[in-house]
């Protein structure tokens, strides 16, 4: 046991996590549905405990279990802003699983576990830890998108995602396979000597495309979307606010390690992959959300089209780019939150609306609530001086220093065209003919959550030092 000590102190926040799930369980059988608000509360709790002792760790590296899991500031950066994101959309969601009949205890315990696989996700060092940390992430997202289980589409939702996912997840594996295959060992540091010494086989070059298509899925690029738009859609609004922030994140923190840390010197190679799927994505999500009318299924395309702007990030392989998809992870999760609150309030009488039109004449029935929600718009169609132009503004920065011109012209471009549907938004709140006004069930939790949102949306000019800093420090851990 004394042997083990080390390694189980680094692990102990997801170790933490496991206990704490467990238990809620326990709990959730023995008190049935009636716990599910006091097991909300706890989750909360639960999360804050573990982001405290993620945050308390030493600013070294650690490694445990022989390298299969790793602790540095890159992992430290990322594990904040899920555990957060996941704390704020079980907060989020209070009000809407009571009044759709699902609050069931097994909500909170499912985010747990989800949590907990990312956090295994974003620290693996070893191929066999990732799948692990991938799957009971994926596991637990199936049963979430069909929690509505007396919903058609939810239940189709979760389907759809399910067989998808397993597809993904069989790609993933055969890639990790080959790559297993053509190297012998299946740890990063392993694989990173073999293709030094040996060189960048053919085989290994399928193994890449393998792990990189499934890694693909995760983050919805295109030509693996096909689900996100449906999925989004038939899902409750809480839990797809929950899949277009926290798990996104993880996902594409696993995409860095994944392709940065095992294929230092297979770059070319897999860059031309992600040059790809990061151009159809963007075209795809700028012109594909134009013609949208439902906001979950505009969110889901967008969400598509965010998800190319970080890929070309990745796809310039050096420090700067780490650190400019750390900072735009940071900047997309507190803005979709945001939005996805002001979904979450757009109700008229005992029942949900979610197409772009019932958002008319806001501004005449809900001024700060339109406010509230242009901001995020132009900030998501990357408007100065807002958070989101500097999202934008590192990776494509990182890009042209790379000497990838055209890449970052193509984004730049796709910003262009994607502005389109979210400046329409801001037009149908201000100049169109007010729709029957919402009721006022935003509250003050939803209210606090989308002012913090707006605010930071509003000002991270004057206060993006910190995060600028942390991210800088979290990619010199990830490519010293």
């Amino acid at each position: 046991m004394n042997a083990l000590m080390p390694d189980l102190i680094v692990i102990w926040p997801e170790i933490l996590l496991a206990l704490g799930g467990m238990a809620l369980l326990m709990i959730g059988v023995a008190d049935g549905d009636k716990s599910q608000r006091a097991l909300s509360w706890i989750t909360i709790l639960l999360l804050a405990a573990a982001g405290y002792f993620v945050v308390v760790g030493e600013g070294v590296r650690a490694v445990a279990f022989h390298g299969i899991f790793v602790a540095d500031n890159f992992t430290r950066f990322i594990k904040v802003l899920i555990l957060g994101g996941a704390a704020v959309v079980i907060l989020m969601s209070q009000g809407f699983i009571v009044r759709e009949r699902i609050a069931r205890f097994e909500f909170p315990v499912l985010i747990v576990f989800a949590v907990l696989g990312m956090m295994i996700m974003v620290s693996a060092g070893d191929f066999i830890a990732l799948y692990m940390g991938t799957e009971l992430q994926s596991l637990a997202l199936y049963v979430l998108a069909s929690f509505h289980r007396d919903n058609l589409r939810s239940t189709e939702a979760g389907l759809k995602y399910f067989v998808l996912g397993a597809l993904s997840s069989g790609m993933l594996l055969y890639g990790i396979s080959l790559i297993y295959g053509f190297t012998g060992t299946t740890s990063f540091a392993g694989v990173a000597h073999a293709v030094q010494a040996s060189g960048v086989s053919v085989g290994l070059i399928f193994g890449l495309v393998f792990l990189t298509a499934g890694l693909a899925f995760k983050v919805s690029a295109v030509p693996f979307h096909m689900w996100t738009p449906d999925v989004y859609e038939g899902s409750p609004t809480p839990i797809t606010a929950f899949f277009t922030s926290a798990p996104k994140v993880a996902a594409m923190a696993l995409f860095l390690r994944a392709l940065m840390l095992p294929f230092p010197d297979a770059l070319e190679q897999w860059r031309q992959i992600i040059v790809f799927i990061s151009i159809l994505s963007m075209v795809l999500g700028a012109i594909a959300a134009i013609g949208q009318n439902n906001f979950k299924r505009l969110m889901a395309y967008s969400s598509i089209g965010h998800m190319g702007y970080v890929l070309i990030g990745l796809a310039a392989g050096t420090q700067a780019g780490v650190q400019g998809v750390l900072i735009y992870l940071a900047i997309y999760l507190v803005t979709t939150i945001g939005v996805f609150v002001c979904i979450l309030a757009m109700r008229r009488g005992a029942s949900m609306v979610e197409t772009i039109s019932d958002l008319s004449g806001l501004a005449e029935t809900r001024p700060g609530w339109a406010f509230a929600l242009a901001m995020l718009m132009f900030s998501l169609a990357g408007i100065p001086p807002l958070a989101g132009f500097f999202a934008k503004f590192y990776v494509f920065l990182a890009a042209v220093k790379t000497g990838l011109y055209p890449l970052a012209v193509i984004g730049v471009v796709a910003s262009v065209i994607g502005a389109y549907y979210y400046l329409r938004i801001v037009k149908i709140m201000y100049f169109d003919a007010p729709a029957p006004a919402f009721e006022r069930p935003m509250g003050a939790t939803l209210g606090t959550i989308l002012g913090a949102a707006t605010l930071f949306t509003l000002f991270f000019l004057f206060g993006a030092a910190p995060l600028v800093d942390a991210a800088g420090v979290a990619a010199s851990a990830l490519i010293p």
